[in-house]
């Protein structure tokens, strides 16, 4: 239900702030802004539906092997002492278990193509015991929220920009963003817990927690010993070794068990050719809202409202130029993509206009597509209080983001 009212929101503040442009500020191409945002922004829905469905046939061919050669099965129980209690109504050992540790594990080392496609085979998979299937689970809920604070340990994506915009130490906003997204990770984990009722102060989830805090560490520890090219190096040999290990670990498993893995790659692939199509709609209908509250110049409105106040308070306001990229960031991963290189193009890459886009493009994951993608793919309606939880994720990075942009470079 949220997400048919914030759809509703946007197309209606859209026109509303459109017809007030037209009328009282002169701008009277704006209502042919708006609508030609439409079209673009469904033929980018369906473009990106589309460019997905290589990548969900392959990786749900490779997962569908995986099944087949009981991997997964193998991984459920690995995990099933944290996650039975994260995930209290998916019980021990539930399918759903290996695609998830590996979605996350993907998206902690920032490999997207990989994580989206497993991400879907877990929804999938909790979906075969939701009981209303209508209805996101708890389950669901708990997992895209993990899912929409993107927790990255490496940011190889936003450091490769920062070098071609001419920056002198491309690596220097590492530290921010990972703690920035691990804010993120830990209020959105908090928050959905609360909600279901989750003990917290259990002891495997405060030693896996604990664990990860350790992790995260030892990766800042790492990264801040060595020189930015060589992380950047060390990361991408990581995320092929990773990817490469598992492909030929499930096929060689397959084939130990005498499975005919080409069969049943070719299942799981056709598998994701039909979540491929299923999502289009799902996909063009969030991304038109969101292009058309763009094009109407409500973004614009929110900005210039959030600086009026903090310069209405005395508070500086130095960071209300990383303001649209913030804002975008839950909206559109393009969007907020452009808005952080024409920043970095504006002010300079090594600006603390610069830096600081780069921390809030890396502080959290596109909260509204993740969201839009993945019930899409299993057909929930009703998304309870996921979008909630999966804002105060977003809020938490992003202004996690900002004060540790102060903290670092201000």
């Amino acid at each position: 239900m949220a997400l048919n009212y914030i759809w509703i929101f946007l197309i209606l503040a859209a026109v509303l702030v459109g017809l007030v442009e037209w009328i009282f500020a002169g701008q009277s191409n704006v209502m042919t802004e708006i609508l030609n945002s439409t079209f673009a922004s469904a033929k980018t829905g369906f473009e990106i539906s589309i460019g997905l469905t290589g990548v969900l046939s392959l990786w749900m061919g490779i997962m569908k092997i995986g099944e087949r050669a009981g991997v997964i099965n193998q991984l459920s129980r690995a995990v099933s002492p944290f996650f039975t209690r994260i995930f209290p109504e998916l019980g021990k050992g539930h399918p759903a278990y290996g695609p998830m540790l590996m979605n996350l594990s993907a998206t902690m080392l920032g490999i997207d193509n990989a994580a989206t496609p497993l991400g879907l085979q877990a929804m999938q998979e909790m979906q075969k015991t939701n009981t209303d299937k209508n209805t996101a689970s708890n389950a669901m809920i708990m997992f895209l929220v993990l899912v929409t604070s993107g927790l990255t340990l490496v940011p190889v994506s936003i450091m490769t920009y920062r070098a071609q915009l001419g920056a002198a130490n491309p690596a220097d906003v590492f530290l921010p963003i990972l703690l920035s997204t691990y804010f993120a990770a830990m209020a959105g984990l908090l928050s959905v817990a609360l909600i279901q009722h989750i003990r917290l102060w259990d002891k495997v989830i405060l030693g896996t927690l604990g664990g990860m805090t350790v992790m995260v560490g030892l990766v800042i520890w790492a990264a801040m010993r060595l020189p930015e090219e060589t992380v950047s190096m060390w990361s991408g040999i990581l995320a092929a070794v990773m990817l490469l290990g598992v492909i030929c670990w499930f096929i060689i498993a397959g084939m130990v068990r005498r499975e005919n893995v080409y069969d049943a790659f070719i299942e799981g692939a056709k598998d994701g050719f039909k979540t491929a199509i299923g999502i289009i709609p799902y996909l063009v209908a969030m991304l038109v809202a969101i292009g058309m509250f763009r094009a109407s110049g409500a973004m614009n409105w929110v900005v210039d409202g959030i600086a009026w106040c903090f310069a209405a308070i005395g508070l500086n306001t130095d960071f209300v130029p990383a303001l649209p990229t913030a804002l975008m960031r839950p909206l559109s991963g393009s969007g907020a993509r452009g808005l952080m290189v024409d920043a970095m193009m504006q002010y300079g890459a090594d600006s603390f206009v610069g830096r600081l886009v780069s921390i809030v493009q890396g502080s959290t994951d596109t909260t509204f597509y993740i969201l839009a993608v993945y019930f899409g793919a299993v057909n929930i309606k009703n998304t309870r209080y996921a979008v909630l939880c999966g804002l105060i994720a977003d809020v938490a990075g992003m202004v996690a983001a900002i004060l540790l942009g102060y903290l670092f470079f201000h």
